[in-house]
């Protein structure tokens, strides 16, 4: 039962994320936000390491794969979300967030062998997003260039890169430790992104930060990145990557329980119908990994009830 205490902890943990986000934004731009997150995360994973006596690759390849990893599954999509969240819920970012499954179908399609396109897969495709377009549809009649519809775009756009990424890290970094992958890319992004909110914004001035977005940044570095990723990996130790990558379906109903809960978002129909869109899309789209779930999920709980009485 511990594993699937650290199972929800993980899904409430990065649901989460996109309400600390939100609160950050208030105070910190964009850069700003994500140096700090990037930065924390990075310092801790680091320690980590050098703990673990785990040391990062000298060969080019991995370096630059490292590199690569970094700037487009932390860097930039960190960015992006965290821009897009100055003007759009933190429900509506962690459903569209949702679609990175879907990303990952017709990427990884074209560029991995034993991951083709099915029937069923389509049809799962096509209804996430038609999820997608009811919940553009929400804002399709603001206009100018700076509206909810481009911040809505930055998180697909974001979702593609994270999709992208995890593509690219089976096909180039299989050989390297998942925590040498995750501390690589933390370092990477760090570096470009600090870089970047100096260059862009200069240094904050920390002082006149309050509290509440000081500890929402503070969790998001430590709780929300670096915790998460051991959180993930010792879940993947004990189940398999599989059955750990069930944790997508908990964090849409978290993060939109908690926008609305504590930030008072608004939860209309066509949210909740473009959610459950996405939802049932990512569902089908990972159908086989669900059913091969199903008799594990049935043994656990056929264990906790035998233990229960």
């Amino acid at each position: 039962m511990r594993v699937w205490a650290g199972f929800w902890a993980l899904g409430i943990i990065w649901g989460s994320s996109f309400l600390l986000i939100k609160i950050g934004v208030e105070e910190l731009t964009p850069l700003q936000l994500v140096a700090v997150r990037i930065g924390v995360a990075a310092v801790a994973m680091l320690l980590t390491l050098y703990l673990s006596r785990l040391r990062f690759p000298r060969d080019r390849a991995s370096v630059l794969g490292l590199i690569v990893t970094g700037v487009f599954n932390t860097a930039v999509p960190f960015a992006l979300i965290t821009w897009g969240e100055q003007r759009i819920d933190s429900g509506l970012t962690t459903v569209l967030n949702s679609t990175v499954p879907l990303f990952s179908l017709v990427i990884a399609h074209f560029a991995l062998r034993d991951e083709r396109i099915t029937v069923l897969k389509v049809i799962g495709l096509v209804t996430g997003f038609v999820g997608v377009v009811v919940l553009a549809g929400r804002d399709a009649g603001q206009g100018g260039v700076d509206n909810n519809l481009v911040r809505q775009g930055a998180i697909l756009l974001a979702a593609l890169c994270y999709a992208g990424t995890t593509v690219f890290v089976r096909r180039s970094l299989r050989h390297l430790e998942p925590l040498v992958v995750s501390g690589g890319a933390l370092v990477s992004a760090a570096v470009v992104v600090i870089a970047a909110a100096l260059l862009a914004d200069g240094v904050p001035d920390f002082g006149r930060v309050s509290g509440n977005v000081a500890a929402s940044v503070l969790a998001l570095g430590l709780v929300n990145t670096y915790i998460a990723y051991l959180l993930f990996y010792w879940i993947i130790d004990r189940w398999g990557a599989t059955r750990a990558t069930l944790v997508t379906y908990v964090m849409p109903p978290v993060g939109l329980a908690l926008g609305v809960g504590f930030l008072g978002e608004v939860l209309d129909a066509p949210l909740v119908v473009g959610a459950l869109l996405i939802l049932a899309g990512v569902v089908l789209v990972n159908l086989p990994v669900l059913r091969e779930a199903l008799p594990f999920l049935r043994s656990v709980t056929q264990e906790a009830a035998a233990g229960g009485r």
